[in-house]
């Protein structure tokens, strides 16, 4: 499954990534984040791995991030796995001439297992559906805004 979101976000690139590229800022806008730990490497550098513990009341998750490659403040590729899940996005930032910051993202996801494969299969939507409810709650706190 492969899908592209693009959001434009009224802050400049310099200030967008500054706010993105920040393990503090995880928790301010990716709902359900409980913990978010590096394992290996630093932070938002490439080879680096992030362990992030979410809670959704019933539901309980943990993505191992890994990021991939990174050429700041324009692209950043990191693959996110969990149990029959692999998802890999691919980010890319651009200035406006009018001093805001686009961010496009695509997104590709494997699933392994029936289960897994049934639930991409059946719910397409709801994965399309979190990735840019993420997006607009950067862009919210981004801009300093209440999350959507």
């Amino acid at each position: 499954m492969q899908y592209t979101h693009s959001i434009l976000i009224d802050l400049p690139l310099k200030q967008t990534i500054a706010k993105m590229d920040s393990l503090e800022n995880l928790k301010k806008w990716q709902d359900g984040l409980v913990e978010a730990t590096v394992i290996s490497g630093k932070f938002g550098e490439e080879g680096a791995k992030t362990r992030l513990k979410y809670d959704f009341g019933s539901r309980k998750m943990t993505l191992i991030e890994t990021i991939i490659k990174t050429n700041m403040p324009h692209e950043l590729v990191a693959s996110y796995t969990t149990k029959g899940v692999y998802n890999e996005q691919h980010n890319r930032f651009k200035a406006t001439d009018d001093g805001k910051t686009i961010w496009e993202s695509d997104s590709t996801f494997k699933f392994e297992g029936l289960g897994m494969k049934l639930v991409g299969l059946l719910f397409p939507k709801s994965f399309e559906k979190q990735s840019l409810k993420y997006m607009k709650a950067f862009k919210a706190f981004a801009e300093g805004n209440p999350t959507p």
